[in-house]
């Protein structure tokens, strides 16, 4: 189920790469690298243009860590299928190649773009017995402002961050965006990418758990991965692979996860991902529990005003809530495919049980 451009990185000595081809059940249309222009810019382009460089630590002690392989980002459906109550145990199996993805989402005000990330992992993981939960499945991520200037891309004003069950929020340096309800946790970063000509924020995850923060609240420590935004999907050569290049596959691309999202193979509820305690999830460790993790229409900070799904559905509204902007938001939306669902999603806000990713 692995994308036609998918790649397996051999040590980098070698710097040779195998083609991977397979047909997607979750579309992932061709990208084409973003370069400088005066023509409209797509949503593809655009997401390419600000996916962030991406710092993924890596734990390989433990048999539920597979050597470091259970902190590899993938596809929901990177074993084939889109059942996501054996991701756990697929993981694991032999001949899994865990392809770097990510997933984006973008919506559009007469002002602003947003674009929502979804970083996935099979697993959600611990090592150690002491009152640790497992889970099958993990999705967290990232939502980025991005102000419409007259530029081909625009400019990056902030970014809120998903770690758990909890938001935090981020501006880059110079940024005339301040803090609102919420006060900014630190300072979005920029680093050059030696695969295009860009300057991309950058994010980064823990190992085992995941939360998602700015770099370097989070940050590599030891074995860890660096990926970067490309039109491929490479494998890592080792737990300690310091360039592997991810593709981005469109949330609203036919038959992708906005179109699965009533699927119950693959979600237990309307922004959850379904998972159970099948193969060895909970086994040495305090517990495993079942349908834990969630896509961007799921996310929640339970302690803030925006409801459930709003940083993706209605970032427009987390925006002006976590930030002051100058300039003011727009907050009718030109492109929004999440407002067809939108009766579902506040009733799902409503009665979803808490958020735990």
């Amino acid at each position: 189920m692995l994308d036609r451009s998918s790649r397996t990185r051999r040590p980098r000595t070698t710097r040779a790469l195998i083609a991977a081809a397979a047909t997607a059940a979750l579309a992932a249309p061709v990208l084409t690298a973003p370069t400088p222009a005066a023509a409209a810019v797509s949503r593809a382009e655009l997401a390419l243009r600000w996916a962030p460089i991406h710092y993924q630590d890596v734990d390989a002690t433990g048999s539920h860590a597979l050597g470091g392989r259970s902190d590899y980002i993938s596809r929901v459906d990177f074993d084939g299928d889109l059942d996501g109550r054996n991701n756990w145990d697929r993981a694991g199996q032999a001949g899994t190649t865990l392809a770097a993805h990510a997933y984006y989402s973008v919506v559009e005000t007469s002002t602003h773009w947003y674009i929502t990330y979804l970083f996935f992992h099979p697993r959600d993981w611990t090592d150690h017995p002491f009152f640790e939960t497992e889970h099958e499945n993990d999705g967290e991520g990232a939502l980025f402002a991005i102000e419409r200037d007259g530029s081909t891309y625009g400019v990056l004003r902030s970014a809120v961050t998903v770690a758990h069950s909890d938001f935090f929020s981020y501006t880059p340096a110079g940024s005339t965006w301040t803090s609102g309800r919420e006060s900014i946790d630190g300072t979005l970063q920029f680093q050059a990418s030696p695969h295009d000509a860009f300057q991309h924020p950058v994010t980064a995850q823990e190992a085992q758990g995941h939360g998602l923060k700015a770099y370097p609240q989070y940050a590599i420590n030891g074995d860890g991965l660096i990926y970067y935004p490309s039109t491929v999907a490479e494998t890592p050569s080792s737990s300690n692979d310091r360039d592997v290049r991810y593709q981005l596959i469109d949330i609203f691309a036919d038959g992708g996860l906005w179109a699965q999202r009533s699927n119950p193979s693959l979600f237990a509820g309307l922004g959850t991902f379904a998972g159970d305690t099948s193969g060895d999830c909970g086994v040495g460790t305090w517990s495993c529990s079942t349908n834990s993790a969630n896509a961007p229409w799921g996310w929640d900070d339970g302690n803030d005003i925006p409801a459930r799904g709003e940083i993706a559905g209605d970032p427009a509204k987390l925006s002006a809530e976590y930030f002051t902007v100058p300039a003011g938001l727009a907050r009718t939306y030109t492109y929004n495919p999440y407002a067809t669902a939108a009766a579902a999603l506040a009733e799902a806000a409503r009665t979803a049980p808490p958020t735990i990713d």
